[in-house]
Parts: C-alpha cells; structure tokens; sequence
C-alpha cells in the first residue's frame, strides 16, 4: 500500500504542477471538469445511486451545470460572487452537519434525494473556484498552485503531529484518527508555508498578514471538506470513495479537502478584486 501510495504521487505531483503552471486556464479547466465529472460519479455511490444508469445521469447533470457555468464564468462576475457566497455559507452548514453526525449508517430515500443537491454544493463550486483563481491574475497558476501545496503541506503537519502528539479526537464518530493535536500541528505547517507564499507573491506587511490569516482559514475549511466526505463514506459503509488511484482511493478521496478550501480562497480572492 505504502509503495502504491508513493509511486501514485511520484507521477501525479509532477503532472499537477506542470499542468497548473503550463496550460491555459480553458485547457486547465478541461481537465479538473474531467476530475469532477469522476468525483460525481463516486458521489453518486455514496449516496446510494446504484444503477449505471442513475449514476451516468448524475454525473450528465453536473457535466451540464459545469458547461452552464464555464459561459457564466466568462461574462458574469456576479454570478461567480453569488456562487462563492453561496459555497462558503453551505460550507458553514456541512460544518455543523460533521460534529452533529452520531455514528448514524445506512441511507434513506431522503438520504438520496438530499445528497443529489449536496454533490453539486460541493462540486460545481469546486470546479468554479479553481478555475477562477487560475484565471484570476498573471499570478493565478502560481495562486491556485499555492492553495493546492498548502493544502498538501497542512495534511503533512497534521499527520506527524498527530502521530507525535494526538490525543485529544476531534470527530472521532467521523474520523477516529484525525485529532485535535494534528490540526493545530496542520494549522502550524500552513502558516509557515504561507509565509513564504506571501513573501513570494511581493505583499506589503499588511497584506502579508491578511494572507496568512487567509490561509489559516483555508486550512480549517479544508479539515471540513475532508471531515465531510468521510461522513457520507461511513453512512455509505465504504472506507475509499473509488479505486481510480492506487494507494489513495478515489478522486474525491485526493480532493476532499479543496472542495472546502478553494471556494473559500476563490472567495477572498472576488472580494479582494471588487474593493480595490
């Protein structure tokens, strides 16, 4: 497993960074559609469409939601603002949703029903903010680069913290192995790293401070996104959303995390460009 794990990164590392700084934000965009269509796909499982028929639907419906919005993307800022808003207040609601859950398994017909509007709150807003950030400046791919790598550098203090120092769970009917100690420890390796992104992203003092703060937040959200989609793995019975990656699970298992963190991101990014 642990050798399926490295190797699995050892190629996907190198393709993400080349293809976030290298292509254009409409190829770019291509490709994480093509990921979120695969992230609907393993939602839909999750949330007890059985059939290939009812899942292909599924996934055809957010495919189409993705196609709406890359025109909405192009001409209408506010619709962006509106979906970004929208996103960070539902991401409020899942985070009261994660520490209410008691341990409940199985689904329900209203399970299903309800998880088919989950899956497009957190996907479609997904797609919309990484491909905004991308496009956001001549320092967009290096932005959308930094979110991704502190994201991955947060989940590697949490981890080693909470192999050092965990004790205290932190939604253990959720995640039992995530603790209190590996998200301080997580909040702590984000913070150091965007220190340096702030450094070499040029900001004044002030502005480096805020984006800091900015990214502390991000992180958090981003404990959420990944809290949330082991909730709906347990009330499914499943450990990994899919098999598409060997030693890491599926593609929801890979960008759990950003479901959360990049709207957020995206978010401050909109608010930025609409006050200055």
């Amino acid at each position: 497993m642990l050798k399926q794990r490295l190797l699995t990164a050892l190629i996907l590392i190198p393709l993400v960074v080349w293809a976030v700084l290298g292509l254009s934000t409409a190829v770019l965009g291509l490709i994480l559609g093509l990921f979120v269509l695969l992230g609907s796909w393993e939602w839909a499982r999750l949330i007890g469409l059985q059939s290939t028929l009812a899942r292909s639907s599924y996934v055809a419906f957010i495919a189409m939601l993705l196609y709406l919005s890359t025109f909405l993307l192009a001409t209408s800022e506010g619709f962006v603002f509106a979906v970004l808003v929208t996103a960070g207040l539902w991401w409020l609601i899942g985070t009261v949703w994660v520490f209410r859950y008691r341990g409940e398994t199985g689904l329900k017909p209203i399970d299903t029903q309800f998880g088919l509007f989950v899956g497009v709150m957190v996907l479609v807003p997904t797609w919309l903010a990484m491909t905004y950030i991308h496009a956001f400046s001549d320092d967009g791919p290096a932005m959308l680069l930094f979110v991704m790598v502190l994201i991955w550098a947060a989940d590697s203090g949490a981890y080693f913290a909470g192999r050092k120092f965990g004790r205290h769970k932190l939604a253990p009917q959720v995640s039992p192995g995530k603790t209190i100690e590996g998200v301080v420890g997580g909040l702590f390796a984000a913070a150091l790293f965007s220190v340096i992104g702030a450094a070499s992203f040029d900001l004044p003092v002030l502005g480096g401070i805020s984006f800091v703060v900015l990214s502390v937040i991000v992180v958090l959200l981003s404990v959420i996104g990944d809290l949330f989609e082991s909730l709906f793995k347990r009330r499914a019975g499943v450990k990994d959303s899919g098999q598409l990656l060997p030693g890491h699970g599926g593609v929801l298992d890979r960008i759990d995390s950003l479901t959360a963190a990049a709207p957020v991101f995206a978010l401050a990014l909109a608010v930025f460009e609409t006050v200055s």
